[in-house]
């Protein structure tokens, strides 16, 4: 049977017959983005006014720090960035590609959303998961 890749974490969606991509919530009454699911927009208070989106693979980046120590089997040093993505959500991923030296990472930099395998893991049945990543755009 052949391998099949599972989502890293809920809000990136892999269907059948497409491209991966991020599912964020978006409020009806006050038009923020958000990831998870929601049934209250937590800007406005709005009931029962979320949709589901489909968040673009481009942004800005926020904000990042260079992590040198993590958990054992982590490769460091490894940029942390969070990103302010193209019409709307915020999102908290690893920026890749680029020398993790804060002199050659900028605020604000365009960045863009890829989809790789997560660094090798597995689960017991042995399929793979999927994870996102940001890099320079």
């Amino acid at each position: 049977m052949a391998e099949k890749s599972l989502p890293a974490v809920s809000y990136l969606k892999i269907p059948d017959d497409g491209d991966p991509y991020l599912e964020g919530h978006k409020c009806g009454g006050c038009g923020a983005v958000f990831l998870g699911e929601r049934s209250v927009c937590s800007k406005c208070f709005a009931r029962d006014k979320i949709s589901t989106v489909k968040l673009k693979d481009t942004g800005v980046l926020h904000s990042f720090s260079v992590v040198y120590r993590s958990f054992p089997g982590i490769d460091v040093p490894y940029v942390s960035a969070i990103v302010d993505l193209d019409g709307g959500g915020t999102v908290k991923g690893n920026l890749i590609n680029i020398e993790p030296d804060p002199e050659k990472i900028k605020f604000g930099m365009k960045v863009k959303l890829i989809y790789q395998d997560a660094l090798g893991r597995k689960d017991k049945e042995g399929n793979s998961y999927l994870s996102y990543f940001f890099e320079p755009a």
